[in-house]
């Protein structure tokens, strides 16, 4: 039987026949030979192992397009944009907020040229990254100050290591939440140096148990909200007001974690009341940590508000080198913060807020005339009643009516799934009842075309 293998023509061959001309015009021509040499030896691997040889003889067109599949394979960026339509408007695993429009142009204002990130120009010395956005972000919430690190997990151990090192913190055990990628709260607390102690129960927390847990040893009081998930039933908790004034009484600084940090009113999107910083500091939080690309619609950062004198500590612990927030951010979000000093024009312009405040009336506009489309280019597609999730470990509970587009095709629903996946941009779509199901509350209108041919190159 005649070695299979001896057929594949020579690298120097190849490189030198037309086909590959244009390939060696566009592309650096160590890249193409690296990945020439890569596709015939696995070839020559898989004939070797007994694979089957191409249906037809090879010619140097053939392998010339294998190389060039390769060559994009390995070229493309590994974060790239992806159309979100899974409905769950801060989706985690797809970059949670995005950007408003101002905030994207903030970004490229300050990418492209130097800017004054430590340098102060009325006094032509020295400054500090920490003063920008601080002015805004005590404007909207009334904070005394303000500081904004890379991201909410770290503002908690910041604030917790600069009050409690080496002390106890003082937690309910009915907020010992979980936040993203099993991090919990217990062994943030513990990593910033501080020892945890755990008060009431799971269900139940009353002021005494904070009382009985008083000592010189004592460094914060730390109230955590439950973002991402509620207690019901036989429940109680000590309301921040009434943690606050002990802490007063006794000289102990009240931490107050918010998570997703919220200045609109969730109420004016159908969505239940939430704490916003502003509320807490009236209730007498000394310090609020809080999120800045969850519910505020910026970019990631987290931002502690509160006392000024609280706030320089932390500032002065060296850790705040360690978690500090890079000139990109800092453009972004305060364009982001920007928006709020106008709550309709933040409800407009935030992305966040304009797909939580869409009307069930629009999306179902939207869909029928979506699913026209795709009935249009030849896929069978109906509109369902549904349900868009807020994510981002916010509103646990609520849900969004909105109305889905359902893919009624004879391909298995997985595989429909994984080649939305494959397709330029990638899909990210829901499987409901054994059909792919498209949710046009996170699509934007000026991605619709690509989804439909994204569908159709999916279902084809």
């Amino acid at each position: 039987m005649p070695d299979l293998r001896r057929a594949i023509p020579a690298v120097d061959r190849l490189l030198a026949s037309e086909p590959f001309r244009p390939l060696l015009e566009r592309n650096p021509r160590a890249l193409v030979l690296r990945t020439l040499r890569e596709e015939l030896a696995e070839m020559r691997e898989a004939l070797a192992s007994g694979g089957a040889p191409p249906a037809d003889t090879p010619d140097a067109a053939w392998y010339a397009a294998r190389v060039e599949a390769r060559i994009a394979r390995s070229t493309a960026p590994s974060l790239r944009p992806v159309i979100n339509a899974t409905g769950v408007v801060l989706h985690t695993n797809l970059g949670r907020a995005l950007l408003a429009e101002s905030a994207r142009a903030a970004l490229a204002r300050v990418a492209s040229a130097y800017s004054n990130l430590e340098y102060d120009l009325d006094k032509g010395e020295r400054g500090s990254r920490y003063d920008h956005c601080t002015a805004l972000l005590c404007e909207l919430t009334g904070a005394e100050a303000a500081l904004v690190v890379n991201n909410n997990a770290a503002a908690l151990v910041l604030a917790v290591n600069t009050l409690a090192l080496g002390r106890d913190a003082v937690v309910s055990r009915g907020e010992l939440v979980e936040i993203g990628d099993s991090f919990r709260i217990p062994e943030i607390v513990e990593r910033s140096g501080a020892r945890l102690v755990e008060v009431g129960a799971t269900n139940r927390t009353h002021l005494r148990d904070y009382e009985a847990a008083l000592s010189p040893e004592t460094g914060v009081l730390l109230k955590v909200h439950r973002s991402n998930f509620r207690i019901s039933g036989f429940t109680s908790e000590v309301p921040l007001r009434e943690l606050a004034e002990l802490g007063r009484a006794h000289g102990i600084p009240v931490l107050n974690d918010l998570g997703s940090g919220l200045l609109a009113d969730g109420r004016s999107f159908g969505l239940p009341a939430e704490p916003t910083p502003a509320d807490a500091l009236r209730d007498g939080a000394d310090l609020v940590t809080m999120s800045g690309d969850k519910l505020l619609g910026g970019p990631q950062a987290g931002i502690v508000l509160g006392r000024r004198e609280l706030i320089m500590r932390l500032r002065r612990n060296p850790l705040c080198r360690a978690l500090r927030v890079d000139k990109l951010t800092l453009a972004a979000l305060e364009a982001t913060l920007a928006l709020y000093r106008d709550p309709e024009q933040a409800r407009r312009e935030v992305p966040t807020l304009r797909m939580l405040a869409l009307d069930p009336e629009t999306l179902a506009a939207r869909a029928g005339a979506f699913a026209e489309r795709l009935r249009q280019a030849g896929i069978r597609a109906t509109t369902l009643p549904g349900e868009s999730a807020v994510g981002g470990g916010a509103y646990p509970e609520a849900t969004l009516p909105t109305t889905l587009v359902a893919l009624n095709v004879e391909t298995p629903a997985d595989d429909v799934a994984r080649r939305l996946r494959g397709a330029t941009p990638p899909v990210v779509a829901r499987i409901q009842d054994g059909r792919v199901v498209l949710d046009l509350r996170t699509v934007a209108p000026e991605e619709e075309g690509m989804l439909v041919q994204a569908v159709r190159d999916a279902c084809g």
